[in-house]
């Protein structure tokens, strides 16, 4: 599938992993110092707020975990299928996407969890995109698929085997983007705060546009 992926489809990549990379970080720095683009430690957290019996992180975490399924539930009920096509909704979902994070703002800034809900919501729907338009191929809000790919992959040179060099390619796009859009959000956060999220909800709300206009021009040319 990754071979079959239009020009556009890899900056788009590139691009929805800056936002997650954003996104992440300031979940980090913001009140809570919550990971928000992933689930692995808000699982473990869940694990030991019910082995302690911590109703508040008990809530809480599972109210993260809750979010992000949601997002990529309402992804699967939105784009319907799990092959890329253009004329699906991808537009629909990053507006969607874009509003969350918008509403997030000032939820975050009043220290409300909900805030925090939101921007994993809009993350589940992110990265279920993602999935949806590569062929589960690409993870947009987390790392650890990717990294390990690349270990593979360098593994397997190492040995002389054949290696996918687009797939090579492609974890590196997706590293490269989340690294930056934390560096970005890192700086950004110094003075914004959880306005920093504003940042990627032009973004997402941009490229919602412009999904819009590139099928629009392509429906006319055909």
């Amino acid at each position: 599938m990754i071979n079959r992926l239009p020009h556009w489809a890899w900056i788009g990549a590139w691009v929805l992993a800056f936002v997650a990379g954003t996104v992440n970080v300031v979940g980090l720095l913001g009140f809570e110092h919550q990971a928000i683009t992933h689930l692995t430690g808000s699982t473990s957290m869940l694990a030991i707020g019910l082995a302690t019996g911590d109703a508040r992180d008990i809530f809480h975490f599972a109210g993260i975990l809750g979010a992000f399924v949601l997002g990529t539930v309402l992804s699967g009920f939105i784009i319907q299928n799990h092959a890329f096509q253009l004329g699906r909704r991808y537009g629909l979902a990053l507006i969607l996407e874009s509003a969350l994070l918008f509403i997030a703002v000032p939820l975050l800034n009043r220290h409300e969890l909900k805030g925090l809900y939101c921007a994993a919501c809009a993350c589940g729907l992110q990265n279920a995109m993602t999935t949806t338009y590569s062929g589960t191929i690409i993870r947009s809000t987390h790392l650890s698929g990717m990294i390990t790919d690349l270990g593979i992959a360098l593994g397997n040179r190492l040995r002389r085997l054949p290696v996918d060099v687009k797939r090579v390619r492609m974890c590196l796009l997706i590293i490269s983007g989340f690294l930056c859009g934390g560096i970005i959000g890192a700086v950004a956060y110094r003075g914004l705060q959880a306005d920093t999220l504003f940042i990627p909800a032009g973004i997402t709300a941009a490229m919602s546009i412009g999904y819009g206009i590139y099928r629009l021009r392509k429906k006319f040319r055909s």
